[in-house]
């Protein structure tokens, strides 16, 4: 295996620390994403340098000029802290002409968009939920062609950023309060679903041209009330206390049918492939109680870290920890932006 000179892109509040112990314990820390990736960049062998961007290009720039990388390995995933502009710093990258890890900057956009995506999967016939946006400034109306309950959300943030038990709304005037809770708090248009019954279901994939499927993975809520709804919400995600007390979990998906695993991975295949992804994602999905599969959305560049569902499922599938870091770089390398398809061969 080459050794390769990789400049790790991170958020500059997200560098980890000398002391990185916290790392292994009971609380999750921010960093830990980055820190596990360094850690495998290191078990490979390959020389590394960290730069962390906020708001100024010049600094990714002149480490770009100095280091001199093969691979620029993207973990950041905002700037200026606002999550959109993240395809617009890979963007930069690739007019550098260095080679990065991930999705391409077109992928990233569309994924972003909720409901851009959903007009994409609805054009290539792959169910997803019914949805509307309500943007801020907007009244709260239900969109007539939706039924209730409906799910409210973020059109573009991710990581469950403002989803909660409430966002679960099954009345105009609930409708109304959490839109304008969303409006105020983050100032953000919301997307507006229709909320699916059923199970949680998360799946891998990885690839440019010929994407492969990591095992279906599912999130279990074992110690939850019968009444409540059954969604990742961002305490669900990032509380480690939370998860504890309520026993929630992640793992292979048991008990499906052949014939629904085979919808389920042609689904991930075919957004991958309708979106124009590219190194890895995660597509969310929920299991209806009558078989049929939902596509929630897509996450381009999903959390790397060693013990998220990613890399989980990566290992369940005989991929561990530092190939499935050695994977993304040769996928990056492999990955042909418009300059590299405009040189002579």
């Amino acid at each position: 295996m080459r050794k390769l000179r990789v400049l790790v892109l991170m958020h500059e509040d997200l560098v980890p620390p000398q002391d990185t112990s916290a790392r292994h314990g009971p609380t999750i820390v921010p960093w830990r994403t980055e820190h596990d990736i360094l850690t495998a960049l290191a078990e490979l062998g390959h020389e590394t340098r960290v730069v962390g961007v906020h708001g100024d290009l010049q600094v990714l720039r002149a480490a770009i000029d100095e280091f001199k990388p093969h691979v620029t390995f993207n973990v950041l995933e905002e700037f200026h802290g606002v999550s959109l502009y993240g395809q617009a710093v890979i963007s930069f990258v690739e007019l550098l002409r260095c080679a990065y890890s991930g999705c391409n900057p077109r992928g990233l956009m569309i994924a972003h968009d909720k409901l851009l995506t959903k007009k994409i999967l609805t054009w290539h016939r792959i169910r997803t939920p019914r949805g509307g946006v309500i943007p801020v400034g907007r009244k709260a109306r239900k969109p007539a062609r939706l039924d209730y309950p409906l799910l409210v959300k973020s059109v573009v943030e991710d990581a469950s950023l403002g989803i909660a038990q409430a966002s679960v709304v099954t009345s105009d005037e609930k409708l109304r309060d959490r839109v304008e809770f969303m409006h105020s708090t983050y100032g953000l248009d919301v997307l507006v679903e229709e909320y699916i019954d059923g199970r949680e279901l998360y799946v891998g994939v990885i690839g440019n041209g010929r994407p492969e499927t990591l095992p279906i993975w599912e999130m279990t809520f074992n110690d939850w009330p019968t009444d409540a709804p059954r969604i990742a919400t961002e305490r669900v995600k990032w509380s480690a206390a939370y998860q504890r007390r309520h026993d929630i979990r992640t793992g292979p998906a048991a008990a499906l049918a052949p014939e629904v695993e085979r919808d389920i991975l042609r689904a991930c295949r075919g957004v991958y492939s309708a979106l124009g992804l590219s190194g890895y994602a995660r597509i969310d999905l929920r299991l209806g109680p009558d078989g049929r599969v939902w596509v929630i959305e897509a996450n381009a560049n999903p959390d790397l870290a060693r013990d998220e569902d990613f890399a989980e499922s990566a290992r369940a599938g005989g991929l561990e920890y530092p190939a499935l870091i050695q994977k993304i770089l040769n996928l990056a390398l492999a990955w042909r932006p418009l300059w590299k398809a405009a040189e002579p061969s």
